[in-house]
């Protein structure tokens, strides 16, 4: 086989390989991190968790996450009287962290989240015309900052829509519709830019039941949807007893306590978990809407005193099982899962970095959320062994051993070459026209998509 030949056959099988999730905006698979607590509080960054660094980014992408969600406040930072100006060192700031993603080869989400709830805490039956022209101005604003950015980054237009109805959907769906508009109508590379509208209350279920509906967009298939899952509560984020249930510290059907049953969750479980997901991939996944599930997580109970020895140890191993079998379901499925990471590293925290010193805090939880320990030959960590294993090894022999990804999936003979070598004219043309014809079949398939009724 020539070295001609080898290349086309890698690039073929590099581009096959792909899930037809892969196609649309996110790394496949997708292990997503959250710089929670950061840039969203209304009191400003660092009031939360401490302000973000460059040195942050890096440590969060070399621990091997390939996604960065970006929860921004822009209100809070914005003059409050039409045109609702947003503060340019904000704008500047917001910029800086973005850069600072890219750079570290991580594709970036950025939002508008909580920010006092001006947005998702007044979505009423009919469009409030302030809330509207806010919407407007602000991602206006947010787009011509960064038009000229690649599709490596991403808008989504909200976090957790208060909506319980399918009045109150109706209005959420205006405000998307002015979302979108005021995107595509700055021009640019903001024409082709994947957008993101979130589910009602980004609960699956509501959303599944709810959101049969998306914006319209002048550009095709460049919406996809946002959820978040934290089943059960009582295991993923209560912090005391309530009134309506008890805190959780094991889940799993392995991983139940014998001298604290009581705390052994009784629902939710590994089938809840498999049955939530599968909604999204039936109703819009299937239908060729991706869906990133952009919080998902169960806080670290060290600390608490009815957790020790051997009670510690499984509710620790029942958390990164939670974790794991999370992020491998939701890949499976072609939903593009971000765990949520508060920052906060001391009891009922879900901070998996020291973000003073940088450095990883919560090893076994890193490893759960990025795809388990690597094999042997997967020298890009994305979890499987293929074609751009070889390519990362090429650039960068260090990344470990080649007998490895030989052993595994490669032929020496590809190996012989230092450096990759370059496709012929014809060569090209083949692929151009592979990638046409893969093109063309999923303009066929539909000209407008919307999610399954």
């Amino acid at each position: 086989m020539t070295k001609k030949l080898n290349a086309l056959v890698i690039a073929i099988a590099c581009l096959l390989m792909l899930p037809a999730g892969a196609f649309a905006q996110l790394p496949s698979p997708t292990y997503g991190w959250n710089l929670g607590n950061t840039l969203e509080p209304p009191c400003g960054e660092g009031c939360w968790a401490p302000a973000a660094t460059q040195a942050m980014i890096n440590a969060v992408a070399d621990a091997g996450f390939n996604t960065i969600r970006i929860p921004v406040a822009w209100d809070s930072h914005a003059n409050q009287s039409a045109p609702y100006t947003i503060n340019a060192s904000w704008l500047n700031r917001v910029k800086q962290v973005v850069d600072w993603s890219l750079a570290a080869d991580l594709t970036v989400v950025v939002n508008t989240h909580w920010d006092g709830g001006w947005l998702e805490n007044n979505i009423g039956n009919s469009v409030n015309p302030t809330i509207n022209a806010k919407m407007n101005s602000y991602w206006t604003q947010i787009a011509n900052t960064f038009d000229s950015y690649d599709d490596r980054l991403l808008f989504a237009a909200a976090n957790e829509p208060n909506v319980d109805t399918a009045a109150e959907m109706s209005t959420l769906t205006a405000y998307y519709q002015t979302f979108v508009n005021a995107v595509r109508g700055t021009g640019g590379n903001n024409t082709s830019r994947w957008l993101v509208v979130q589910g009602p209350n980004t609960d699956i279920n509501l959303t599944y039941s709810l959101m049969n509906t998306l914006p319209n967009d002048p550009t095709e298939d460049r919406l996809a949807v946002e959820v978040h899952y934290y089943d059960p509560w009582q295991f993923a984020g209560l912090g005391e007893d309530a009134n309506w249930g008890d805190m959780f510290y094991f889940w799993g059907d392995d991983y139940e306590s014998s001298t604290l049953p009581s705390r052994n969750a009784t629902h939710s479980g590994e089938a809840h978990l498999a049955a939530q997901l599968q909604k999204m991939n039936t109703k819009f996944v299937s239908q060729g809407i991706p869906v990133i599930l952009g919080e998902f997580g169960a806080m670290n109970r060290t600390g608490n005193p009815e957790l020790t020895g051997d009670n510690l140890d499984l509710h620790l191993a029942s958390r990164e099982y939670y974790h794991q079998l999370f992020v491998d379901t939701a890949n499976s499925l072609g939903i593009a899962p971000f765990y949520w990471d508060n920052g906060w590293t001391g009891a009922n925290g879900s901070g998996i970095f020291d973000r003073n010193s940088t450095t990883v805090f919560d090893q076994d939880t890193v490893t759960a959320v990025t795809g388990g320990a690597n094999q042997p030959g997967d020298f890009d960590a994305d979890g499987d062994v293929d074609g751009h294993d070889f390519l990362a090894w090429q650039r960068n022999p260090s990344v470990g051993d080649l007998a490895d990804w030989q052993a595994i999936y490669g032929d020496s003979s590809l190996a012989a070459s230092t450096a990759v070598p370059e496709p012929s004219i014809w060569e090209m043309i083949a692929l151009a026209m592979l990638v046409g014809s893969l093109a063309s079949a999923q303009r066929s398939a539909s000209t407008r998509r919307e999610p399954a009724n």
